[in-house]
C-alpha cells in the first residue's frame, strides 16, 4: 500500500512542498484544516518554540566534504556561531533526535527523490551530509548528470537524488517562447519507481521582470495562453495538475543581515502567506492517503538561519531565501524522519 506525505513550508518567499511516499508498514494521517495541524500519533511536532541546546549542531561543515560553498556560512567567515546550537522543541510531546543509522537500516535499498529548485537542493544536502556522518567510513558515490544529482551509499544500496525542477508542470520550450503549461505535467513520468518523494515548489512562481526570463515566457492555461497572470492562482492550479498526478511510483523582509537570535515566540507575527491556504486546499481534496507536514511557522521563525552576505556572491549578495548548512533544514529533515518512524 502506498502512502504519500505532502509537507509544507514558507520562509523568505519561498514555499517548500514535500510529497513522499514509503513508510516501513503505516503512515498515518491528519490534514490539517484551519486550527488543526498534523499530528502523528499523538504528537503535533509542528507546534512548538526554538530553546538553545549545547550539543546541536549534529554536525559540522567540515566533517561533509561535499557540502556546497553557497550553504556553508562558517567556511564563508560568518563570525556568530549561536545559530548552529537551537534544537525544535514540541509543545507537548518529545521530538525524536535524527538517527542516520536508523535511518539507513529502516531504509536499505531505497530510492529518495527530491524534486524541485533550490530549496530542495538546500534540503537534499542537508539529508546527504546527515547520513554521511552517521557512517563517515562507508564509501559513497556522488555524481551529476543534467538537472540530476544522485548520492549513494553502496553499503546500505540507498541513493538520495535531486531532480531540478522549479514549478512541477510542465515548461516546454517552443516557438514563440518557454511556456509553462499548468495543466500539463508529462514529466512526472521520470519519477516513477522511486520510494519516497519530496517536492518543493513556489520560488520560481513569483519571478517577475528581470528574474523572469530565466523561467517562462507564457503561461497556458488549457487552450488559452497568457502573457501573465495571477501567481497565486496559476500556483493553485499548477499545483491541483500535479496532486492528481498521484499514480507515481513568508516574511518579505530586505535584509536578513546581522540577525543572530531566532523569533522567541511560537507564532510568527505576520502569519502565514497566502500560498499556504492553497496548499492547504488542494491537499483537501486529494483521495489518497496523505500527511501534511507544516514546517511553515518553524522556519519563518529563523530569520537568524539565512546565509545573507556569508553565501553565495559573498558581501555583494544578501541570501534570505536559502539556509546555512548545518541549519534549519536538518530540523525538516528530523522532521521527516520523525513522522516516518512514529506509528
Amino acid at each position: 500500500m502506498k502512502h504519500w506525505i505532502k509537507s509544507f513550508c514558507s520562509f523568505a518567499f519561498v514555499v517548500l512542498l514535500v510529497s513522499c511516499h514509503s513508510k516501513t508498514e503505516q503512515l498515518s494521517m491528519l490534514i490539517g484544516h484551519e486550527d488543526h495541524y498534523l499530528q502523528t500519533g499523538s504528537c503535533d511536532f509542528f507546534r512548538g518554540r526554538w530553546v538553545h541546546d549545547d550539543s546541536y549542531p549534529s554536525y559540522n561543515s567540515t566533517s561533509c566534504p561535499f557540502i556546497m560553498k553557497e550553504f556553508d556560512c562558517q567556511k564563508n567567515g560568518r563570525p556568530d556561531t549561536d545559530y548552529l546550537k537551537y534544537r525544535w522543541k514540541t509543545r507537548r510531546c518529545k521530538l525524536p533526535r535524527f538517527n542516520g543509522l536508523d535511518f539507513l537500516r529502516r531504509f536499505k535499498g531505497k530510492r529518495i527523490l527530491f524534486v524541485g529548485e533550490s530549496l530542495s537542493l538546500n534540503q537534499w544536502k542537508s539529508l546527504t551530509c546527515m547520513l554521511h556522518v552517521s557512517v563517515p567510513q562507508t564509501n559513497y558515490t556522488l555524481e551529476r548528470k543534467g538537472a540530476l544529482s544522485t548520492f549513494t551509499l553502496q553499503e546500505y544500496r540507498i541513493s538520495v537524488v535531486l531532480s531540478r525542477n522549479g514549478f512541477l508542470v510542465d515548461l516546454v520550450k517552443e516557438k514563440m517562447g518557454a511556456v509553462l503549461k499548468l495543466d500539463s505535467i508529462n514529466n512526472g513520468n521520470a519519477w516513477r519507481g522511486y520510494d519516497m518523494l519530496i517536492f518543493n515548489t513556489w520560488h520560481w512562481w513569483l519571478h517577475t521582470g528581470r528574474k523572469q526570463p530565466c523561467s517562462w515566457d507564457y503561461i497556458q492555461q488549457g487552450d488559452r495562453i497568457h502573457k501573465d497572470m495571477d501567481r497565486l492562482v496559476a500556483f493553485k492550479e499548477g499545483l491541483t495538475t500535479w496532486s492528481n498526478g498521484k499514480d507515481w511510483n513568508s516574511s518579505k523582509s530586505t535584509t536578513c543581515h546581522e540577525e543572530t537570535k531566532p523569533l522567541r515566540s511560537s507564532t510568527y507575527p505576520k502569519g502565514s502567506p497566502p500560498a499556504v491556504a492553497v496548499v492547504k486546499s488542494v491537499l483537501k481534496k486529494i483521495s489518497t492517503h496523505v500527511t501534511l507536514l507544516d514546517v511553515t511557522t518553524l522556519s519563518q521563525l529563523r530569520k537568524d538561519g539565512h546565509p545573507s552576505i556569508y553565501g553565495f556572491g559573498g558581501k555583494r549578495g544578501n541570501d534570505c531565501s536559502h539556509w546555512c548548512l548545518p541549519g534549519v533544514p536538518d530540523t525538516w529533515n528530523q522532521l521527516l524522519y520523525a513522522t516516518l518512524i512514529t506509528p
